[in-house]
């Protein structure tokens, strides 16, 4: 028995949105724990997936950063 097309596109919409929960969820931890050094962990594990062509634990940490960017709200000089 094949899952309908429309179930499947559901099912990956929710998995999208836990996933995006759970981003946040530790972005706000790494944050709690690091402060500002936050940022710069989460690019530098990003970098580091990226060159061993891990993409998509890169794209997480990339999701992370973002997050954690936010967090930090507009730079200011």
């Amino acid at each position: 028995m094949h899952d309908c097309p429309l179930a499947l596109v559901l099912k990956k919409k929710e998995d999208d949105v836990m996933q995006a929960v759970e981003i946040h969820d530790y972005a706000r931890q790494l944050w709690e724990a690091h402060g500002l050094k936050a940022i710069a962990e989460a690019a530098q594990k990003a970098r580091s997936f990226e060159e061993r062509g891990e993409s998509e634990r890169a794209r997480n940490w990339r999701r992370i950063e973002a997050v954690l960017l936010e967090m930090r709200g507009p730079h200011r000089s």
